[in-house]
């Protein structure tokens, strides 16, 4: 199962969630709404694979407390509380497959924001030395380490959160 993500900034949650189940797409902006500045990836989810890239920055072993998240959408104080629900649910409810929303802490925004360009290749390297990381070769994987940390840098400037919207498939 793989997961398609949309890495991209926003001033607040109010504005990260709005129109919660439309891709973050910055060649097809919605009217009215903003257009996100995005990485689209595919396989580097928030809770997993993006924690083994933020461990290679650090130089420290992955941990689950490396990118910490919390979900925006859909709304945990609706999500299933028992078995039954669950099993309740109709196949399109975003509690099944998604998309889901999370807002990623500061420390990972610092953590990618702060790494120096000259260790980008030996970060990429490292990265995909980790089980988690879905990629195997860090020459290529240089240019998607450098769109994450430049989207976290113009987060950080913009005192911006950085936010994953996301869906399995």
């Amino acid at each position: 199962m793989s997961a398609m993500c949309d890495y991209y900034r926003a001033p607040d949650r109010a504005t990260a969630t709005l129109r919660p189940t439309t891709v973050r797409d910055r060649s097809k902006p919605l009217r009215g709404a903003p257009v996100f500045d995005v990485v689209e990836i595919t396989w580097v989810d928030p809770s997993g694979s993006l924690g083994s890239l933020v461990a290679a920055i650090k130089n420290v072993p992955n941990s689950d407390d490396l990118v910490e998240t919390v979900t925006l959408y859909p709304p945990p104080e609706g999500a299933p509380q028992t078995e039954e629900e669950w099993l309740a649910l109709p196949e399109d409810s975003p509690y099944v497959d998604g998309p889901q929303i999370d807002e990623l802490s500061a420390s990972a925004r610092d953590a990618l924001a702060e790494v120096e360009d000259s260790r980008l290749l030996e970060v990429a390297r490292r990265w995909t030395m980790d089980p988690l990381c879905p990629f195997r070769d860090g020459e290529d994987v240089v240019d998607l380490v450098e769109e994450l940390v430049a989207l976290a840098r113009r987060a950080k400037e913009s005192d911006e959160l950085l936010y994953c919207w996301w869906i399995t498939g």
